[in-house]
């Protein structure tokens, strides 16, 4: 069960419990392993971590195969100008290529190419298998059950 963030309100006041600190640590420590095996392995492939996850969001846009740039900048938690000048980057790449919205003309789809594909599906099987051979495996908190206990 995730936690979201309408739920901190109805916890926020609460003391936290030792556990709920351990709970917090340990997703915070297993998160960081797993991003400092993303940067590594992405950069070894010639590729920028935010460069794969551009790549990783086109590719696992629900629904369909491409996103916007709107789309593409909430998915990174971006600002619109800085998400246009990474698809720039990967565009020089041959990596993906923009269309004309097809629903909303003024809106710009972001496509992958066959090049970008084999990219994105040669790393996501990398942070697949990574994240599988994680130590305990990779948990979430459940701090509303901890809270309970």
């Amino acid at each position: 069960m995730a936690v979201h963030f309408k739920d901190v309100g109805r916890m926020g006041n609460a003391a936290l419990q030792k556990r709920e600190f351990e709970a917090l640590s340990q997703f915070r420590y297993q998160l960081r392993r797993f991003m400092r095996f993303s940067e590594q392995v992405t950069r070894r492939s010639g590729i920028t971590p935010l460069q794969y996850l551009l790549l990783l969001h086109i590719k696992g846009f629900p629904g369909r195969s491409w996103a916007t740039v709107g789309e593409l900048a909430e998915r990174l938690q971006a600002q619109h100008h800085g998400v246009v000048a990474l698809i720039s980057r990967c565009e020089t790449r041959e990596w993906v290529t923009r269309e004309q919205g097809r629903a909303d003309r003024r809106e710009v789809e972001v496509h992958l190419t066959a090049k970008g594909e084999r990219m994105v599906s040669k790393m996501a099987k990398l942070h697949r298998d990574e994240l599988l051979n994680l130590e305990g495996g990779f948990l979430l908190p459940r701090l509303q059950e901890l809270q309970q206990e």
